[in-house]
């Protein structure tokens, strides 16, 4: 396609999500796609920019871009002082950093070259607490840990309470993590939790568009508690052995778009969450309204996740039109008993997928063993248990048009309660192919599961179970294995 702004022929472009860069503030244009073949042309749109009120170098306020000396003073100064609607300009250097704390109503551009580097001396860095109390008892919620209020290390980039903020342009963001510091002993607690490189905590508004991030100490980009977020055209590489790196989290959060997002990571590149049982007695806040579209996902232990942290409830999740690449599950849902009764899964929708040798490219676990009690027997009990505050749910699952190539472990696993069913699976026009050569595995984590090798697949535990158009190729065993399901309609 090229690509055309006010008539003249901009580039060509061969993304279906793409970033239009270095237009002018304040002024109109108008722009169009061309199909080069065809000479077929889209309908043309009027697009007018933002005005902005200064333009802020944080080279004016003394940052050296070195790589050797701290910029942070220099860095926090040009936010601090930066007019309302003002953009503040990073060229081509490689900053290094302490945590830098947003503030509303600014943007941040990273040129060329430009590399904001995290310093490495954990001691550096300040702490955010995970409650603070008020005068009147009440408990404010700011450092996190997968899923409860904890003590952890501020971010490199930490917005707390801040709103229409952008961070934008061609440059790196770059935790500097490695075996040596963050990653080594990684489930310890060292003085505070890992930082993420991204960490927004009560944000309304915010944009981040283009930019890499890479090598984080933990989760790479972390909103909690925030709304109306986008996360456009962005690359967010991490090591593939490194610990607990997933790419992006949204956790309790609603309103938010990921588009054209490259992955590239250690841990799931995409987690949906909501916390754990304590924080969802205090304050139920779901995640909802989240729309995943023409992403690649690539080597991450899932691609899309709900879980397992998700007390406070995931729903309307939208998933379309990405590309799986060597994840070890696809959509994967992770739940178990101890998550509570508002942890509740609901109108999860994934189609227009393609996936290439994921493991096990669909799982529904509600038994998954993590944390220090995930392997007691009332976690792991495939026994009917009363149902009560400490019993999650899910509803309405579906699934649409997908192609699985190069599958190893299992078509698909899904394990509902026994107490509290799996309410429905819809699936319609799905495809896999096992791997010739495939070696066998887990199809998820849970206690007492036998390794699995081709398997088709297993649903188990569903009220209703609905199946059209699905053909798996190459498989081991039964096509489809079925037990303690209410209802089915199945057409294959």
């Amino acid at each position: 396609m090229n690509l055309y702004i006010n008539n003249e022929r901009i580039s060509e472009i061969n993304t279906n999500v793409y970033t239009i860069k270095d237009l002018n503030q304040d002024t109109e244009y108008t722009i169009y796609i061309e199909e080069i073949s065809t000479k077929d042309k889209s309908e043309e749109i009027k697009v007018k920019t933002l005005s902005e009120s200064y333009v802020v170098n944080v080279k004016d306020f003394g940052a050296k871009g070195d790589g050797i000396e701290l910029d942070t003073a220099a860095m926090q100064a040009a936010i601090v002082a930066c007019p309302l609607h003002g953009r503040i300009l990073v060229p081509e250097g490689k900053y290094l950093l302490t945590p830098i704390f947003l503030k509303s109503n600014i943007t941040i551009e990273f040129e060329e070259g430009a590399v904001l580097l995290g310093a490495q001396d954990r001691n550096k860095y300040p702490i955010l607490p995970g409650v603070l109390k008020g005068s009147g008892n009440e408990e404010y919620f700011l450092g996190s840990w997968e899923g409860d209020p904890a003590d952890c290390f501020a971010s490199l980039i930490t917005g707390i309470n801040v709103e229409n903020v952008n961070i934008i342009g061609n440059g790196i963001i770059d935790g500097n993590a490695s075996i040596e510091n963050w990653w080594f002993d990684a489930k310890k607690k060292r003085i505070a939790w890992r930082p993420r490189t991204i960490f927004l905590v009560g944000c309304k508004n915010i944009l981040v568009e283009s930019i890499t991030v890479k090598n984080s100490p933990s989760w790479t980009i972390h909103p909690l508690m925030s709304e109306d977020l986008k996360f456009i055209n962005l690359n967010i590489e991490n090591p593939k052995d490194s610990p607990n790196t997933d790419g992006l989290d949204p956790e309790s959060c609603k309103n938010v778009h990921i588009l054209g997002v490259y992955f590239s990571v250690g841990d799931d590149c995409i987690a949906i969450k909501s916390g754990k049982i304590f924080i969802s007695k205090i304050k139920t806040i779901p995640s909802q309204h989240i729309y995943i579209r023409n992403c690649n996902m690539n080597f991450g232990h899932g691609a899309v996740v709900l879980g397992s942290e998700m007390s406070s409830g995931i729903k309307n999740i939208y998933v379309e039109n990405c590309l799986f690449n060597e994840t070890d599950r696809g959509i994967r849902i992770k739940t178990r008993r101890g998550r509570g009764d508002t942890a509740i899964i609901d109108e999860i929708y994934a189609r227009n997928l393609k996936m290439n040798k994921v493991l096990t490219p669909f799982t529904i676990n509600c038994f998954y063993f993590c944390d220090v009690d995930g392997k007691t027997e009332y976690v792991w009990s495939k026994e009917k248990l009363p149902v009560d505050d400490r019993t999650p749910y899910i509803g309405n699952i579906y699934l649409e048009n997908i192609t699985c190539l190069d599958a190893q472990v299992a078509a698909g696993f899904m394990y509902g309660l026994p107490e509290r069913k799996i309410k429905k699976v819809k699936m319609e026009n799905i495809y896999v192919n096992f791997a010739a050569e495939a070696e066998s595995g887990q199809a998820d984590m849970l206690s007492f599961i036998e390794p699995m090798c081709k398997n088709g697949f297993y649903f188990n535990n569903i009220e209703e179970l609905e199946l059209k158009d699905i053909v798996v190729e190459n498989a081991a065993t039964d096509q489809i294995i079925k037990l303690n399901i209410d209802k089915e309609n199945i057409l294959i």
